[in-house]
């Protein structure tokens, strides 16, 4: 079996290196990859101790880091190393402060795979979430490098638990320790023998509750509410705006809308922009503007949209048409705002509590999106209400990381 993945991987490797020559995000995906191990040769010494975290992509790298502040205060002279699989991840925090050397990681091949993890030598690994590269995994078992899984989340669909899954039953073998969101992927690990599994919850809730001690403060941002209702349109794709266009067209000129859409590419803003009716401002053209004069602000650039959050009165996180479903809606619920999704949230557990708890409106089409706004917009207790059951829920889900740290110190004490 593993000569098959193996030669999979290899397959892949060509496949991507011709996609690189028509996608800019596959020329990312594999320019960035040559100056990896270049990069760690110049950065880590052998006498370097460090501690490895890998992340898929951004929202991972999120997810992770309280686990990852609270590592680098506890272990001062370790360096920390993080990985991410993706562009979406990698060229937005590549630059990060908390890690000392922060990389893409290499494809997993057994070649790639020893001489990462010889360069890197690791004393802890942390995988974020998901992402199960075999030749790694087995690479550190051999090390016996201890290895864990934090804010795991595991489905019945996976290949773990399918009568074909050996193989990678057996990569789960590699980690010392699972810490998982839920129930079910604890009974989930249970039923195919792993018993070193604890329920810590999800670390974004600690990442989330972490921002309100941060200074939010956007003048422009402030300029632009100028005290009026406003909704915030998180994240956004092309069939959450195609809606929402609709809606803000025919709505009241006090009320201020701030659109931060998913893609930032040139011709889909400009698309954008020229479908509304309303005054419309791009932030890279706010300079010179009077903010307050208009009724719609597109955010074209990243990094930001947190923050912004904090100005919603009303929130709309998008993603909800596609597949797998809607952005981070814990982002606008930690500052209390009610939120309103898309019809695809099934993949995502915190989706599914606060719309049970009816902090959070799914809607499918038009008229289910005029309404579920225009309810909020014009009963001021309903918004209240939906938006503290929000903060709550956010308030209670916290303490995931303080679980995984007492056990992870606990266990090296020993």
């Amino acid at each position: 079996m593993y000569f098959i993945y193996n030669f999979i991987t290899f397959l892949a490797s060509l496949i991507v290196k011709i996609l690189a020559l028509f996608s800019p995000k596959m020329k990312l995906f594999v320019e960035g990859r040559k100056t990896v191990f270049s990069t760690l040769q110049s950065k880590i010494s052998l006498n370097d101790k460090t501690i490895w975290f890998h992340a898929a992509s951004l929202g991972e790298y999120e997810q992770g880091l309280p686990v990852i502040e609270k590592i680098k205060e506890k272990y001062p002279n370790h360096k920390i190393i993080v990985t991410f699989f993706s562009p979406s991840g990698y060229e937005v925090r590549k630059n990060n402060t908390v890690a000392d050397v922060t990389v893409y990681l290499p494809l997993d091949s057994t070649s790639n795979a020893k001489k990462f993890i010889e360069l890197v030598h690791p004393e802890m690994v942390f995988f974020i979430k998901y992402e199960y590269w075999p030749n790694y995994l087995n690479e550190l078992k051999k090390k016996n490098i201890k290895t864990y899984l934090i804010s795991g989340i595991l489905r019945e669909n996976q290949a773990f638990f399918k009568w074909y899954g050996g193989f990678y039953r057996n990569a789960l073998k590699t980690f010392d320790y699972f810490f998982v969101q839920n129930e079910n992927s604890k009974k989930l690990l249970q039923s195919i023998g792993f018993t070193n599994v604890k329920i810590s919850g999800d670390t974004r809730f600690d990442r989330v509750v972490s921002i309100l001690e941060r200074d939010n403060t956007l003048d422009f941002i402030e300029t632009f509410k100028d005290n009026k209702t406003t909704i915030v349109i998180g994240s956004s794709w092309p069939k959450d705006e195609e809606l929402l266009v609709n809606y803000i067209n025919q709505s009241s000129d006090d009320l201020k809308f701030i659109i931060a859409p998913h893609n930032i590419l040139q011709s889909t803003i400009v698309n954008l922009q020229s479908s509304i009716k309303k005054n419309t401002v791009l932030f890279s053209q706010k300079e010179n503007q009077k903010l307050s004069d208009f009724n719609v602000f597109i955010i074209d650039t990243i990094g930001i949209l947190t923050k912004i959050y904090s100005y919603a009165d009303i929130a709309y996180v998008g993603g909800g048409f596609g597949n797998p479903g809607i952005h981070n809606i814990l982002e606008p619920a930690t500052f209390g705002v009610p939120i309103v999704i898309g019809p695809n949230y099934s993949h995502f557990a915190e989706a599914i509590a606060l719309v049970h708890q009816e902090g959070c409106v799914s809607i499918s089409n038009q008229n289910e999106l005029n309404e579920a706004l225009d309810n909020l917009l014009f009963n001021e207790d309903i918004r209240h209400e939906k938006g503290h059951i929000c903060s709550t829920f956010v308030q209670m889900n916290k303490g995931a990381t303080n679980s995984i740290m007492n056990h992870i110190l606990n266990e090296n004490l020993n």
